[in-house]
């Protein structure tokens, strides 16, 4: 039996049917919910209230707090910024957000410029930048401001060691990237 269907529209082999399962369903014993519900009621008409169409809540007199207007009189809002008040805010506001990654990073970070000046050719600078950032890291050491560093590499350590049942031990590959 093929889907193939003459131009009469009657199938292409026997003429049966090509829908296999039955058509006819049988009456349910159950009726339809909504002819054994009772007809839709009209909701209740609301309350009759105490409000006022024409009231705004703006309209009632305030008090002011005596220290906001004192402060108010002894400094006075300033004028809106122009241009290139705005441009000094943003730089002013984008230079303090560098300065305290910045100091994030040297803070809890310091072993990264250790790393790099290791990497480096020999040559002044590397050097000057390693022995500063030893001392920095042997500093901030006292304070244990390494430890949340040194507790994540070891535990990525102890990942990268981590072997499945019957594997064999890891291989000793050479890192490229010095370890502090």
């Amino acid at each position: 039996m093929t889907d193939e269907r003459d131009k009469t529209g009657e199938a292409a082999d026997d003429g049966v049917p090509l829908e296999p399962f039955p058509t006819h369903r049988p009456e349910s014993p159950f009726p339809p919910l909504y002819e054994s519900l009772p007809p839709p009621q009209e909701p209740p008409p609301d309350p009759p209230s105490d409000w006022i169409e024409s009231a705004d809540a703006h309209d009632l007199p305030t008090r002011e707090n005596a220290l906001v207007a004192l402060g108010r009189f002894a400094f006075p809002p300033a004028p809106p910024l122009d241009d290139e008040g705005v441009a000094a805010r943003d730089r002013r506001w984008t230079s303090r957000a560098i300065a305290t990654a910045t100091l994030f990073l040297l803070v809890f970070n310091a072993a990264s410029p250790l790393n790099w000046a290791r990497q480096q050719p020999p040559g002044w600078i590397p050097q000057t930048v390693e022995r500063l950032s030893e001392v920095w890291t042997e500093q901030l050491a006292v304070f244990g401001v390494d430890m949340p560093r040194r507790g994540l590499r070891e535990t990525w350590d102890a990942a990268r060691e981590a072997r499945f049942v019957g594997q064999g031990a890891p291989g000793r590959a050479e890192s490229t990237s010095p370890r502090d």
